[in-house]
């Protein structure tokens, strides 16, 4: 689908001629800034990135190259009352998250009470019975959610997906302030932006928030799968930020039921970990046994309460995408309120009438795995072939119950330095939501992914997707 007719966040529906109310001092700005000077302050940010090793891998690519994802100099803007309201929706929808978590480990009163059919729950892969009835220190399941947010026009914003297992992108956020307050600094003369820096402080105190037993200062660490995983540059960019020790499954063990690290200097007692490995390679005493990338043990660490573990394991079951279509259920049910920030209209494949209008509208239609990430295993009607339709369809007929499908939506754009010069670009965002023992926190910015093909809904990098930085103005007299 093409850009025509979508909202555009600084230039509304009129164009560059006729921006926004609010934006136009930044649109003066693009106007008035030469589109060679735009590319060379984006190329400059770009050979950064690669200088600094901010890269990724596309797994199953035939070009097994490292890439820098492409960067682009416009930044995204969030008004200060756009950013209160969607603060207040993804805080109310994290909390739900969490106590429905909660609730399906434990107790499971939202199934006793018929809110969620419980085929949805024990036939679902991401359901980890190996963590039944175990409690998190604090109680807390999702420390760090990535919840991905689509916008369609200035007030109307949908919760697109979420993400509570090991949600990536922090570390381009970052980056991308870094550079941008390097190369367009008059930018930050001109306008009151919240900055983004302190983002690492506020994962560590997070982290040690949750820490079991009272050690005022306890040992946190990052475990990572090793330098091949395609965001190994976020694993040693957070854990070098925040001081703690970044680690390998060789450099834990687990003895009594404590997990140790083993440094030149001996072993040390290691009370909080933030994963960066799948449940299915986390321990392969209790999951996968041909794991080389877990430590064997660490889920009886866990189980005896002597571990924090984030995100905590079991969390894969809240991404689920047919979860998802019960999102604004749940948080009735644990919030007693409606949901803030609503879902995207959605059709579960797996009701025989939901099926039958999926099928008789598929060329309108995206269609999506219920597990699937990255873009992969989606179907765009609009822009898809007559035989990627048909296989669908086939897929479709075959295993209903994969498949959620939500319609076309004109996502809304922002200007994007393209080779004829500045054109509207879709985006979605990703913000970062923490929460410890003491509360929930939104970080002030986010990870703005852009679809850098004209008129490309697909954002994601590993499908030629970009990223911009997220402004988030202090005041809204932009």
């Amino acid at each position: 689908m093409a850009a025509r007719g979508a909202f555009d966040e600084i230039w509304g529906h009129g164009g560059p001629d006729s921006p926004r109310a609010e934006f136009a001092a930044l649109s003066r700005w693009l106007a008035e800034t030469d589109a060679a000077e735009l590319q060379r302050r984006q190329q400059s940010a770009e050979a950064a990135f690669r200088q600094l090793g901010i890269t990724f891998a596309v797994y199953g690519d035939s070009d097994a190259a490292e890439r820098i994802i492409p960067f682009d100099i416009v930044p995204r803007v969030f008004l200060a009352g756009e950013w209160a309201r969607l603060s207040e929706g993804l805080v109310q929808r994290v909390e739900a998250i969490n106590a429905f978590l909660e609730d399906i480990y434990g107790a499971r009163r939202i199934l006793r009470e018929g809110v969620i059919p419980p085929e949805l729950i024990y036939l679902n892969a991401q359901f980890r019975a190996e963590v039944d009835g175990v409690r998190p220190p604090h109680g807390v399941w999702a420390h760090i959610c990535g919840i991905d947010l689509v916008r369609t026009g200035p007030d109307q914003f949908y919760v697109l997906e979420d993400n509570a297992r090991t949600p990536s992108g922090v570390s381009y956020m970052l980056e991308n302030r870094e550079a941008m307050i390097r190369l367009c600094p008059e930018l930050f003369r001109d306008f009151r932006v919240a900055p983004v820096d302190s983002y690492p402080d506020m994962l560590l105190k997070t982290m040690q928030s949750v820490a079991p037993g009272g050690n005022p200062r306890p040992v946190c660490v990052v475990l990572t799968p090793g330098h091949f995983n395609s965001a190994y540059y976020e694993h040693s960019f957070l854990a070098d930020s925040m001081g703690v020790e970044l680690v390998e499954a060789a450099d834990l063990v687990v003895d009594d039921d404590v997990v140790w690290m083993q440094t030149i200097a001996g072993r040390v007692k290691v009370d909080v970990i933030y994963r960066r490995i799948d449940d299915d390679f986390l321990d392969p005493l209790v999951f996968r046994p041909d794991s080389m990338l877990g430590v064997p043990g660490i889920m009886a660490a866990y189980r005896a309460g002597n571990v924090a573990i984030l995100n905590a394991p079991g969390n894969g079951i809240a991404d689920d995408k047919a979860i998802y279509s019960y999102m604004p259920e749940i948080v009735r049910f644990y919030s007693g309120g409606e949901a803030r920030l609503p879902n995207v209209e959605t059709w579960r494949c797996r009701e025989p009438d939901a099926l039958n209008y999926v099928l008789a509208n598929l060329p309108e239609l995206v269609v999506k795995l219920v597990d699937g990430s990255g873009g992969y295993g989606m179907l765009v009607g609009p822009t898809a072939t007559r035989a990627e339709i048909a296989a669908f369809r086939a897929a479709l007929v075959a295993e209903p119950h994969r498949y959620i499908a939500q319609p076309t939506l004109a996502l809304s754009t922002v200007p994007t330095l393209a080779e004829q010069g500045l054109a509207p670009r879709h985006v979605d965002f990703r913000p970062f939501v923490l929460t410890g023992s003491d509360g929930v926190r939104v970080a002030p910015g986010g990870l703005t992914r852009v679809a850098l093909r004209e008129g490309s809904l697909v954002v994601n990098s590993s499908q030629g997707g970009g990223t911009k930085d997220s402004f988030v103005l202090l005041d809204d007299g932009a």
